[in-house]
């Protein structure tokens, strides 16, 4: 299985939907939120594409939930934007709702920094911001996870 995760597009819709065109085998694709419209309007041109998404501190009066908690490939993801999490100073709330939700893979944006760190037995990816062009990739499979930082440039 593999998810395409995205954060940040600010109004640059554009690469959100250059991401999703250039990897057209993604399972699914979660945005972490600041770009609600973006994304919606990626929706509309990949109907069939299952996209998950939540909001982000710049997505004002949105309906989107703060966070997400899915199984994919058989691991539970944790998917927030981190502004709740207070990510910019430290990842130790994000830790921690992590590991009480039994999640394998933590997900988050907000600082626009792309990171993968394992820690404790989880995954902890920022995508960076998409729109400038950075994005992440997570394979999952029997062998286990492997996060993937990527650019479109």
């Amino acid at each position: 299985m593999r998810l395409l995760v995205m954060s940040d597009s600010h109004g640059r819709k554009n690469m959100l939907l250059d991401a999703m065109e250039l990897h057209p085998e993604a399972d699914a694709v979660i945005f972490l939120g600041d770009g609600e419209r973006d994304i919606e309007f990626a929706k509309n041109y990949f109907p069939d594409k299952k996209i998950y998404a939540v909001c982000g501190n710049c997505d004002f009066n949105s309906e989107l939930p703060p966070f997400l908690l899915e199984k994919f490939g058989g691991k539970t993801v944790y998917a927030a934007h981190g502004h709740y999490e207070s990510v910019k100073y430290s990842l130790a709330v994000l830790k921690e709702k992590a590991r009480n939700c039994a999640a394998s893979i933590a997900l988050y944006g907000h600082t626009h920094v792309p990171d993968t760190t394992y820690d404790d037995g989880i995954w902890f990816v920022n995508p960076g911001s998409i729109a400038v062009g950075k994005y992440a990739m997570i394979d999952i499979t029997d062998k286990g996870i492997m996060p993937i930082l990527a650019s479109l440039s």
